[in-house]
């Protein structure tokens, strides 16, 4: 029986209703029961709805403001904040189904001057299997920077997850070039095959670092290795739905556990963070796994979270919009429907509040004005901006 994550501020437990009857919501995966814990109460945000999406996974902002949206139907569109959205033409062919489809969607290091932009998607494979890959293409607006046409072109693929397996689940595919654009790093999740995530044959379950063109550099961790292993940089995680940066330039990873032990990771370079071996959560079926201060040679997560709060998107916030956020990192919650605020201390990490979306969240991105934008989760979802009060 694994114990309740100190993530989850006292506060918020001594405020649920109805101790001891649990929830069930809906995780990425599937139904698991949650902890009846109330949010805060008061949100320090005004919420505007901005516009809807038909199952949303990605968002990204361009110098001028405006947003590049990604559908996992295989869609991606120029949304202006005021909502207006154009659909870009020339996007892949993805195969669309269970957690796979469209990905992610980056901006080049040099977007100002190459126009490249960097997507990941599921593509099939033989015998019903399948796998996520990583593209550039270059973005053409049209004439003089006109919107009225965009399209991608070129596109080649740089990466692929393997080996391509069976099933619709796992593929994490997050994007997120370093501070100062020589790296590329895509999260690749385990496919829930488990032991994939320990194969240094296999790139599932595997944090890869990559230059921009695809190419491995020779100061990763297991370049003499070889082959797939050259590509890796960290190894033994499950499913990475978020990648981001902290102010001094360190990677940081939110991920999902199996049964609950949700994760917080600070990445390091070839680093065993232990799944399936350890983990904070336990087997769907019930069965435990052993807690990672059983196995210390694993890499154990900065902070983690029983009850599941089903992570996805991750941002950390450097904006001016809300002073007292500042060098916070924000993650959304699919099955927590909320909001998640974590403050960094050194390498260690806590749950600093926990605001209640009413909806599953994908995704959120900061603006440069220091505004939140956040993605809800499936059809119908809004595209919301978060904004100071008063």
């Amino acid at each position: 029986m694994h114990r309740l994550a100190a993530a989850v501020p006292l506060s918020l437990i001594l405020l649920a209703c109805n101790p001891g009857q649990g929830v069930t919501a809906q995780g990425d995966e599937t139904d698991a029961p949650l902890a009846a814990i109330t949010p805060v109460d008061i949100q320090p945000f005004t919420i505007s709805e901005v516009t809807e999406f038909e199952e949303p996974w990605a968002m990204t902002f361009m110098p001028d403001g405006e947003m590049l949206v990604s559908e996992k139907a295989g869609k991606l569109f120029i949304t202006k904040q005021t909502g207006e959205k154009t659909e870009v033409k020339g996007v892949p062919k993805v195969d669309y189904g269970g957690q796979g489809g469209f990905g992610d969607v980056i901006l080049s290091p040099d977007f100002a001057t190459d126009s490249m932009v960097y997507l990941s998607w599921v593509e099939a494979g033989k015998d019903d299997t399948r796998g996520a890959v990583v593209g550039r293409a270059k973005l053409i607006l049209g004439e003089d920077g006109a919107k009225a046409a965009p399209e991608l072109t070129d596109l080649e693929i740089i990466w692929t997850q393997f080996p391509k397996v069976t099933g619709r689940g796992h593929f994490s595919h997050r994007l997120a070039f370093s501070p100062d654009g020589k790296h590329l790093f895509i999260s690749s999740g385990e496919r829930q095959k488990f032991d994939p995530s320990q194969d240094m044959k296999a790139n599932l379950g595997k944090i890869v670092r990559l230059y921009p063109d695809g190419s491995v550099p020779e100061d990763n961790p297991f370049y003499e290795q070889g082959g797939i292993a050259a590509q890796i940089w960290s190894l033994g995680h499950r499913n990475l739905l978020g990648l981001a940066f902290d102010e001094q330039g360190r990677l940081w990873n939110s991920e999902m556990g199996p049964l609950h032990g949700d994760e917080l990771n600070l990445v390091k370079r070839g680093a065993n963070y232990g799944y399936p071996i350890v983990s904070n959560g336990d087997h769907y079926s019930g069965e435990d796994i052993p807690d990672h201060d059983t196995r210390p040679e694993f890499a154990a997560p900065a902070t983690y979270w029983v009850p599941t709060i089903a992570p996805s998107g991750l941002t950390f916030y450097d904006g001016e919009a809300f002073p007292e956020w500042k060098n916070s990192f924000f993650i959304g919650g699919l099955a927590g429907e909320a909001i998640v605020r974590v403050t960094i201390d050194g390498e260690s990490a806590k749950e600093a509040e926990r605001y209640e979306m009413g909806a599953r969240i994908r995704e959120i991105e900061q603006a440069a004005d220091g505004s939140l934008w956040v993605l809800q989760d499936g059809e119908k979802a809004k595209l919301l901006k978060l904004s100071p009060t008063g």
